[in-house]
């Protein structure tokens, strides 16, 4: 059983910064695909970022991509969603999400959010203009 706990939401203006953090508990050695989604009210829920443990590559949405950073410290079995230049339609319920894939072409940000394993229970964003 792997258990992921988000922390890191808040409400902040446009062109603000916030660091989201997963912090990955359980048998955290099994998974090797890191991702984060998100929900807004009314929409479908939409892939942000994906890092791979095992070559550190990563994968963002065009949405968030040049604004959002994904990261992994092994050490301390967390990971990171820096995300700067915020605007109002990144607000949204932030999840983190966790796998172990066999390929690593399929730890994109395109993973649908009921294709993870383990995800959290989220985190909330808010960005006001």
């Amino acid at each position: 059983q792997v258990i992921l706990v988000e922390s890191g939401g808040d409400s902040v203006q446009t062109g603000g910064s916030l660091r989201l953090s997963c912090v990955v508990s359980g048998y955290s050695y099994s998974t090797n695909c890191m991702g984060w989604f998100r929900q807004a009210p009314g929409k479908e829920r939409e892939g942000v970022a994906t890092v791979y443990a095992d070559d550190g590559s990563t994968d963002y949405s065009d949405s968030v991509k040049g604004r959002f950073t994904i990261s992994r410290d092994n050490a301390k079995n967390t990971v990171y969603l820096q995300m700067n230049n915020l605007k109002p339609e990144d607000t949204a319920m932030y999840y983190c999400a966790a796998d172990s894939l066999y390929f690593p072409v399929q730890c994109t940000a395109l993973r649908g959010a009921d294709e993870w394993t383990y995800r959290g229970k989220g985190t909330q964003v808010t960005v006001s203009s």
